[in-house]
């Protein structure tokens, strides 16, 4: 239990802890708003700080672990640091202080209201991803799952109208419908077999189930968690763009959808096993050859549905959909060189797609457009918005010098080093679909005359601010990449020694 514990162990808790207190204390701020995002910025300086801190903790090759209850034996809530867990907290922390400084512009920018339920709900949100990364094991995975589709619900809504409404139910009734219908029950049969859920070292159903049984388990596990936009349980990710352009961000690139990425590989990696799938599906595909398939469906589908998109943000989800089933892919390959390529995409897809999403806020709070189709000319007049929409676009596409490139090569090696032709084609045609979806944005705002005057100027500078970090990030990381790799090359199913190219 809790007795005893550690230094090192104490700062997962306070990851935990300190988002949450912060949407304590944040009501009673309500009429001060300058107080209150001060304590919103403070709280998300504070957990970034101990997530670094978690990282010495981690590059030292600590490994701390704590348990806080037990509901019965092998059924435990607890918390354990993982390489890949690491570099979740890592990119969750720091856009949560960039995405608040943002907000802060865009919500006062907007004039809207309940932007205290909204700074709460954020918090809210930020300590069950928190929650997420740092599972150790499956049922702490759920608990936390779940409480991300809560939290995330009245952002959702937030602007209370049918519209967002309508959007909210779509949103909560498929994440909660998959996953209690889905992944609860795949969780306690694997748990009733085996007689645990502890993520461990080449996964724990090793000869506890047949070929098909393993197949049925893995779909009710990667279709249950809905987070992951696998098709056909997209729909909710449309839906959710009736938000506010802050929780859009934190949708697609901070939490919801990269903690169903995560969760996915979480499965893949430490409760079925990279070795033990493998050699399941040898002997019959319908153990998990039949996942690769449907995530490269999603990747062309969801592209060529985002070339027909003329709202900004709707086109942006569809790309979401195909960029996180880029991951699900690395997963899905069984391959080292894949897998590192899943998770570095994580990394790359959160700072490019958050830069996208500023980008559209920052449009709709200085002129109100929405639609692709009213960009001609922006360019001139928001200079600095649509330069950091150019590189958040060419991290989607995968070209360097931006981190996006990194991921799709390795993802693309990994798919030459398995033999899987389909997924080769379906890498190399979604990139030039996220060309034809995102580059005439580009084009067209700086290169083609305004259909009318263009009487405004740029957004408010928290706005700038942010949307300025992370497409700088992009850059950075490409350049910076070694520690990500590394972390990315301890995940356990890597189990050959490896000479990244």
């Amino acid at each position: 239990m809790i007795e005893g514990l550690s230094a090192n162990a104490s700062l997962m808790i306070f990851a935990l802890i300190i988002p949450l207190f912060g949407a304590f204390l944040l009501p009673f701020f309500s009429r001060q708003p300058y107080l209150r995002e001060t304590v919103s910025i403070t709280t998300a300086l504070a957990l970034l700080f101990v997530v670094i801190q978690l990282l010495d903790v981690f590059n030292t090759g600590s490994r701390p672990y704590v348990e806080l209850w037990q509901m019965m034996p092998q059924f435990n809530f607890a918390f354990a640091l993982r390489p890949l867990g690491m570099i979740f907290a890592l990119v969750a922390s720091s856009l949560w202080l960039i995405t608040t400084i943002y907000a802060i512009g865009y919500m006062r920018g907007n004039n809207e209201t309940g932007q205290t339920r909204f700074y709460v709900c954020f918090a809210l949100a930020i300590t069950a991803t928190m929650g997420v990364a740092f599972s150790a094991n499956l049922f702490t995975l759920f608990v936390c799952y779940e409480a991300l589709s809560l939290s995330t619900y009245p952002l959702v809504t937030h602007k209370g109208n049918n519209n967002a409404m309508l959007g909210g139910r779509v949103y909560l009734g498929t994440l909660m419908g998959a996953s209690l219908g889905m992944f609860l029950p795949a969780m306690l049969i694997i748990w009733h077999v085996t007689g645990t859920l502890d993520f461990a070292r080449g996964g724990i159903i090793q000869g506890q189930f047949t070929p098909l049984q393993t197949g049925l388990l893995l779909a009710m596990l990667v279709f249950g968690i809905a987070k992951g936009a696998l098709m056909p349980m997209h729909r909710w990710l449309p839906a959710a763009m009736v938000a506010p352009t802050p929780v859009s961000a934190l949708l697609h690139a901070v939490a919801v959808v990269k903690a169903g990425v995560f969760s996915i590989v979480m499965v893949i990696v430490y409760i079925f096993g990279f070795e033990s799938l493998i050699e399941i599906t040898i002997s019959d595909w319908r153990a998990s050859a039949w996942l690769p398939y449907v995530a490269c469906f999603t990747i062309v589908m969801s592209s060529l549905i985002a070339l027909r998109q003329d709202n900004l943000k709707r086109r942006l989800a569809y790309s979401t959909i195909g960029q996180l089933s880029y991951i699900i892919l690395g997963a899905a390959l069984l391959a080292p060189l894949s897998l590192v390529g899943a998770v570095m995409h994580i990394v790359a897809h959160a700072f490019g797609k958050i830069t996208l999403f500023f980008a559209a806020g920052a449009i709709y709070t200085a002129s109100h457009k929405t639609n692709v189709s009213e960009l001609n000319g922006i360019g001139r007049a928001m200079p600095w918005t649509m330069g950091a929409f150019t590189l958040g676009t060419l991290c989607m596409i995968g070209v360097p010098p931006t981190v996006g490139f990194i991921g799709k090569w390795y993802l693309l090696m990994g798919a030459v080093d398995t033999g899987h032709y389909v997924a080769i084609a379906a890498l190399i045609l979604s990139t030039f679909l996220n060309a034809s979806y995102l580059l005439p944005i580009v084009h067209a705002a700086f290169f083609k005359k305004p259909d009318s005057p263009l009487t405004h100027g740029e957004a408010p500078k928290p706005i700038l601010w942010a949307l300025s970090l992370t497409s700088l990030a992009t850059l950075v990381l490409f350049f910076y990449s070694d520690g990500l790799l590394q972390i990315a090359c301890e995940i356990p199913s890597l189990w050959e020694p490896m000479h990244l190219l």
